[in-house]
């Protein structure tokens, strides 16, 4: 499945939402690429540094979800994004909503630039030697 096939297969009502989280991932973070794949048992837009997941957009039954390592391994951006997103339900790594009231687009733009400059395969490798 493609993303615009992924992005069609949504309800009409998350549709244009997700296209622009998309969109703004996409424009604000240029070393990741995208496709869709599994996980949690979902399929999911990921998008990818190197081979490492770092961020994914899913849509479920009851909300759907911006999955952020950055936020995971740096509360620092869980302080400042909390409040700027006070709709949105703030978890360990990942960010769930309703609405595009709960995700303003150029909030996410900005805690993607923000999160650009993490280098989550360094991080990763990082983690693994110690």
């Amino acid at each position: 499945m493609t993303i615009p096939e992924f992005l069609a297969a949504l309800p009409a009502d998350r549709q244009e939402l997700m296209n622009s989280l998309h969109e703004a991932i996409v424009a604000n973070d240029p070393k990741v690429t995208c496709s869709i794949k599994p996980m949690m048992g979902k399929e999911m837009i990921m998008y990818e540094e190197g081979h490492y997941m770092k961020y994914a957009l899913a849509s479920v039954k009851s909300h759907m979800s911006l999955h952020c390592m950055p936020i995971y391994m740096n509360a620092a951006f869980h302080t400042k994004y909390t409040p700027l997103l006070p709709a949105a339900k703030f978890q360990k790594g990942c960010i769930n909503f309703t609405s595009a009231d709960d995700m303003p687009v150029a909030i996410v733009a900005a805690l993607i630039a923000d999160c650009a400059p993490v280098n989550i395969p360094a991080m990763l490798e990082n983690r693994k030697k110690k």
